[in-house]
């Protein structure tokens, strides 16, 4: 199936009790075992089926084998939010001692993550100095356990080139981990290009109407992990935390994501309601169709700002003179993601007057919804990190990021332009 028609029925065919073509909500804590020996041999892993809703719940099931497909993954793990499934992910093959070499262009609260409270656990986060390979290259070493970055930056809009960052990482012995939240897998699909673990804020695009949070990793599968036994010995040799399962021959292709599931969601339980699964699908069943508009939008919007003299400068990758625009052609078919940034004359000052005008679009901190939002990075999101930070990261004091969304698009054109003359009449 296509990536349209997988987002509508991926994972689900009728349920087999009442036949029910939407999928249920199953609110329940708990699952009855039929004896002693049938909850053993579920807490074993030895018979598929739910024990208890922290761990696995029907609903939620759905919604990961849906995303799995669309990202052509073998499994994936729902989480409460994507900083859980960020955090999640790196703590599947990290430990104290290791360290994780990223790309600078970040999420400001993955690079808290990164910068702050994953070294207070021992494990280092190294940032290179661009998201060009061999700046990655250089900073790994015998104690790296992973390649990082964002398919498409948030805020800075780079690019990454996920195949030459996959081919560096396994001449290394290491997995590619991509957040895929910006792009979704309805512009680029990660695995194909080489990525070994991906992961969404389900929260944006995916969700895509700004109701309900959640998270996913995705496991491709494709990583061999006995071959590098001696790196992540955590996936070959016993688990004493887990009756002495070893990960990869009980579950082949899918060790990565089940330990994931049995280490760090059993113990730490960032849980995702099953009431909130039903909701992302709701919003998933859409994406297709949204991604088009999104785009369409943006790319409008995009020329009205370039062609606006009260605007210093558009960083926008659908634009031939973008350094990512071949990316873009590559990686997205073309057709760039519906976040951008720019920025209008007078600096910190010029970017807030106009932020605060806004009217239709929101001011907020979210992205991917279906309405069109606003955030001034450096007095939000990014606000935690130092001037050279944030400039790393494509942050600058006056860039405005927009997230376009699916209204008329006249009518988003016309809230920037009324908040561009009234930025513009507060610092004459």
């Amino acid at each position: 199936m296509r990536s349209e028609t997988i987002a509508i029925h991926g994972g689900y065919t009728a349920d087999p009790t009442t036949r029910s073509v939407a999928v249920p909500i199953y609110q329940t804590v708990a699952y009855a075992f039929d004896s002693a020996e049938h909850g053993a041999a579920l807490f074993n892993l030895e018979l598929e089926g739910h024990r208890y809703s922290r761990i696995s719940n029907p609903t939620t099931a759905v919604l990961e084998q849906r995303v799995a497909a669309l990202e052509g993954g073998v499994d994936a793990l729902c989480v409460s939010s994507g900083q859980a499934a960020l955090n999640y992910s790196v703590l599947g093959l990290t430990e104290s001692g290791s360290n994780l070499v990223s790309v600078p262009q970040l999420y400001g609260t993955t690079h808290t993550l990164f910068a702050h409270v994953l070294p207070k656990l021992g494990i280092d986060v190294r940032f290179a100095e661009s998201d060009r390979p061999l700046d990655i290259e250089r900073l790994i070493d015998d104690r790296t356990k992973a390649v990082f970055c964002e398919s498409v930056g948030n805020p800075a809009g780079n690019i990454c080139d996920i195949e030459a960052l996959a081919t560096v990482a396994h001449k290394h012995g290491l997995p590619l981990l991509v957040d895929n939240t910006v792009a979704t897998p309805m512009l680029l699909r990660p695995i194909d290009y080489g990525a070994d673990i991906v992961v969404h804020s389900l929260t944006k695009f995916l969700g895509g109407h700004g109701t309900t949070l959640g998270g996913i990793i995705v496991d491709s599968g494709n990583f061999p992990w006995e071959r590098y036994s001696t790196r992540f010995p955590m996936f070959s040799e016993p688990d004493a935390s887990y009756h002495n399962m070893i990960y990869s021959s009980h579950f082949g292709r899918a060790a990565y994501i089940a330990r994931c599931r049995s280490v760090f969601q059993r113990t730490m339980g960032a849980v995702l309601s099953p009431l909130s699964a039903f909701l992302l699908l709701q919003g998933i069943e859409t994406v297709g169709v949204r991604i088009d508009r999104h785009v369409e939008n943006a790319r409008r919007v995009a020329e009205f700002l370039r062609d606006d003299d009260r605007v210093d400068w558009v960083n926008y990758a659908g634009f031939a003179d973008n350094p990512y625009y071949t990316l873009a052609q590559k990686y997205l078919g073309g057709r760039a993601c519906s976040i951008m940034t720019f920025g209008i004359r007078g600096g910190f000052e010029g970017g807030t007057a106009f932020y605060n005008a806004l009217g239709l679009i929101k001011r907020l901190v979210n992205l991917g919804d279906a309405k069109s939002l606003a955030c001034h990075p450096a007095s939000t999101t990014h606000r935690q990190m130092s001037a050279q930070e944030q400039r790393n990261a494509g942050v600058t004091p006056e860039t405005i990021r927009l997230s376009i969304g699916i209204e008329h698009v006249d009518d988003i054109i016309s809230d920037l332009d009324q908040a561009l003359g009234a930025a513009a009449g507060r610092l004459t």
